[in-house]
């Protein structure tokens, strides 16, 4: 590490990519993407700086599900369906879903909606949305804030991307062991 970069480490608006510490809305800070199961168990996290879109990481987190059949058997690598919030609205990511088979239950963006009506019949159909299902969707937000129970994950004093991340991991390993523990 040169002088120049000791001073980079130093200044809070130029992070070095290892800290994970990116800006968002003109605050340092961090996310987590999460993939979670139906009972709102971590599958699949990465963690990255602040100013990440949701959007990018979906390809990332779908391409890393890994869930091991009971008994023997190749680890099933698709969801039957994806239930996210309106970050994730767009066409690319509906193409891949549907591409690889897997259900998307993501509510259209109102400018989706306007841009679509503005374009009259050749605007096309709204995409297939379901409400009830979309329901289940709070499963998700129950396993953010199961995360966001450990003051090191919620406030993040880490330093390092590595050390945060390895937080993040230890949790979902508890909240995995936890649930294992209740089964016979």
């Amino acid at each position: 590490m040169t002088q120049g970069d000791l001073a980079n480490c130093k200044n809070l608006a130029t992070e070095p990519p290892d800290h994970g510490i990116g800006r968002s809305r003109g605050a340092l800070s961090t996310k987590t993407h999460l993939l979670s199961d139906g009972h709102g168990l971590p599958l699949v996290v990465i963690c990255g700086p602040g100013q990440a879109g949701d959007s990018p990481m979906s390809s990332e987190l779908l391409d890393a599900v890994r869930v091991m059949r009971a008994g023997s058997g190749r680890a099933r690598t698709r969801p039957d369906r994806v239930l996210t919030d309106k970050a994730y609205s767009s066409a690319a990511i509906r193409r891949l879903l549907r591409g690889q088979g897997i259900g998307a239950v993501i509510p259209e963006r109102a400018d989706q909606i306007q841009n679509r009506k503005n374009r009259g019949r050749s605007g096309g159909r709204p995409p297939v949305f379901d409400a009830v299902k979309y329901r289940d969707r709070n499963v998700v937000e129950r396993g953010f804030n199961a995360f966001k129970q450990w003051r090191g994950v919620a406030t993040r004093y880490d330093k390092h991307n590595a050390n945060y991340c390895g937080g993040v991991l230890v949790r979902a390993i508890v909240l995995w062991l936890k649930r294992l523990r209740d089964t016979p």
